[in-house]
């Protein structure tokens, strides 16, 4: 009730329908059919693509940023909500040593697994059983960044 005694009713927030949990699921079991059909999965895609022998990888990687490009403007352009019904806002994020850093880790790691932490569970989901040592690597590194994130340059 309100202070002159009307009951009004409880505004709560939206969640996520199961139908949308189940979309997502969905969408991930796409993505990972794609990613592994795609061959962005494999090891030797991702060593030929380090080694500047072939530009099967750079293509795919390219059409992604393309593709996030026309994303980026539909979004701006309609105005586009989150599942909870929340404006999508792009904040661009500042340049600084830590990206440097990041970069040259991230991308060791890439090149060492063969895998960035999408296609981890694309590898895992293939039969690809050291991916699990990739994922377990993720997942500390993970941990790691979260605990010596106030120690790091940011």
């Amino acid at each position: 009730m309100n202070e002159i005694g009307n009951k009004t009713k409880a505004v709560s927030k939206p969640g996520i329908s199961n139908l949308a949990l189940f979309m997502s699921l969905v969408t991930g079991v796409y993505f990972g059919i794609v990613l592994t059909k795609s061959e962005v999965v494999r090891w030797q895609r991702v060593h030929d693509m380090f080694l500047f022998k072939e530009a099967h990888m750079y293509l795919i990687i390219g059409v992604g940023v393309f593709v996030a490009m026309i994303s980026m403007l539909l979004i701006k352009k309609f105005r586009a909500r989150t599942i909870e019904g929340e404006l999508i806002k792009y904040q661009p994020k500042p340049f600084h040593t830590g990206v440097i850093v990041g970069g040259i880790l991230f991308g060791a790691g890439w090149a060492i697994t063969g895998a960035c932490p999408g296609p981890i569970y694309a590898q895992i989901g293939g039969g690809e059983w050291m991916a699990l040592i990739t994922l377990a690597g993720a997942i500390t590194g993970m941990f790691l960044y979260a605990n010596l994130k106030p120690k790091l340059p940011h």
